[in-house]
């Protein structure tokens, strides 16, 4: 028996390879159409080479900032038309108005419209075929599960979510037999532990998941079977590794006593390079945000004085690295004695929340004075945003884990915000806390950058919090 030698790309190579042929294509497609017609403007010459360099740059940025390289979204053609048509407008927009690094514009302003449609038809092409080809079951990784089957449910949804070409065929059902066990799950078939090989061979099965967390459940024949496939090439992966790698998350709820495992919390934090440039970007960030605070305060104070009717400012205590609190500076957006009835959660629509606040909060114009914070240290433009003590008291006896989120500084924005929704729940709260947990394990340079680049998507279709 050996390995099924289907081709399937990882989900890092999925990335590059959207980030790859976008940028070739549309050079290709600018050269044809460049030497086909003689149309000056975007000529591609080993001469003007850096023309191309810094449009694939641009289309790179743009792309990231309205999710062209979400796989999900990437495989969804009526939301890769509209990523397209958003990133190639401001695509060209950014290319004509920087005639530092691009070239002058054309005497004949048609050039600009052949421009953008070149592009945009190259990109459209190019997704087309990726969604037709390698985002079909052609392409899908068959995977098959060994583990416990009160777990398959939330695996299944976790896989279905994250990856649409990571298919599970087959489930090896550790509790089969057992009293109390599920019965069968509808398109799967189930297996007993002694019928691994030949799950694998009926299914031509390519990867085999073990979510197993307790290692009594992994017998003999398992085990055995296991090794045997290992030996063959195939390969065979935890599920909280391939959790990790699907959702960027660190999965808190399948973590047991070997925790430090997953934390290895202490190579950024050590870093002292990092650390000195990440603390640059803050002082860097803050003085900029705080310059343009002052710019739109008079704006803000009129707003203020019709919407809100009450002080400008607010301060509100919240938990910071290593659980010490201090106080968060924002511009007030909620009516007067907000929380008469008792501290409650923020939430999405919130009734306490004013016209103008609304508005403030949408455009994070609220979040300014918090750079003040920044400044003082007490936080970071990067980080686990610093929750209340009343709230964080709860969760820590709730959910697993919590405080951990503690070991570094709050943050303006986070990896959560740029990846979850609006949180106002303990469910909410258990899904970001994953997702500042993986920032912690990984942060570092390029990670701090594509936050920044997310942030700007997140402002612009209103997500997170």
């Amino acid at each position: 028996m050996t390995p099924r030698n289907n081709i399937h790309f990882e989900i890092s190579e999925r990335k590059i390879l959207l980030r790859f042929m976008d940028a070739v294509c549309v050079i290709g497609a600018l050269y044809i159409v460049g030497a086909s017609f003689e149309v000056n403007y975007f000529s591609v010459t080993t001469m003007h080479w850096s023309w191309s360099l810094v449009l694939s740059l641009y289309i790179t940025l743009t792309g990231t900032v309205f999710e062209l390289y979400d796989l999900k979204a990437s495989s969804d053609i009526f939301k890769t038309f509209r990523n397209i048509v958003i990133t190639t407008s401001l695509t060209v927009l950014l290319y004509l108005f920087t005639p530092i690094v691009t070239p002058f514009l054309p005497e004949k302003r048609i050039e600009v419209l052949y421009f953008f449609v070149t592009i945009l038809s190259a990109i459209l092409l190019w997704r087309s075929l990726y969604i037709g080809v390698i985002a079909s079951p052609r392409f899908y990784k068959r995977v098959l599960v060994i583990g416990k089957g009160a777990n398959l449910k939330s695996i299944q949804e976790t896989i279905a979510l994250s990856d649409p070409n990571y298919r599970i065929i087959g489930f090896i059902n550790v509790d089969l037999g057992k009293e109390g066990t599920t019965g069968k799950y509808p398109g799967l078939e189930e297996y007993a532990p002694d019928e691994l090989l030949k799950a694998v061979k009926n299914h031509q099965i390519s990867e085999i998941i073990v979510a197993i967390y307790n290692q009594d459940n992994i017998t003999n024949i398992i085990y055995e079977h296991l090794t045997i496939l290992l030996n063959k090439g195939f390969t065979i992966r935890e599920y909280t590794q391939v959790y990790e790698e699907m959702t960027n998350q660190i999965p808190v709820q399948y973590l047991g006593k070997d925790f430090y495992k997953y934390f290895p919390f202490g190579r950024s934090n050590q870093n002292r390079l990092y650390m000195f440039f990440h603390r640059l970007m803050d002082v860097i960030s803050a003085t900029i945000g705080i310059c343009f605070g002052v710019l739109v305060l008079p704006l803000i104070l009129i707003g203020n004085i019709l919407g809100n009717k009450g002080t400008l400012f607010y301060t509100q205590e919240r938990v910071g690295k290593n659980g010490m609190s201090f106080k968060i500076l924002k511009f007030r957006t909620m009516i007067k004695h907000a929380e008469k009835e008792g501290i409650q959660w923020a939430k999405k629509g919130d009734s306490r929340v004013t016209k103008f606040g609304r508005f403030l909060r949408n455009s994070r114009i609220d979040e300014i004075p918090q750079f003040y914070n920044i400044l003082k240290g007490e936080m970071s433009v990067i980080g686990p945003r610093p929750e209340r003590p009343h709230f964080v008291e709860k969760l820590v006896k709730e959910v697993p884990f919590y405080d951990t989120r503690h070991a570094i500084k709050p943050g303006l924005s986070g990896w959560a915000q740029v990846n979850s929704r609006y949180g106002d729940s303990m469910e909410d709260s258990l899904e970001k806390l994953q997702y500042d947990l993986y920032y912690i394990k990984h942060r570092g340079v390029f990670l701090d950058i594509n936050i920044l680049i997310k942030t700007i998507g997140t402002v612009l279709f209103y997500r997170g919090q």
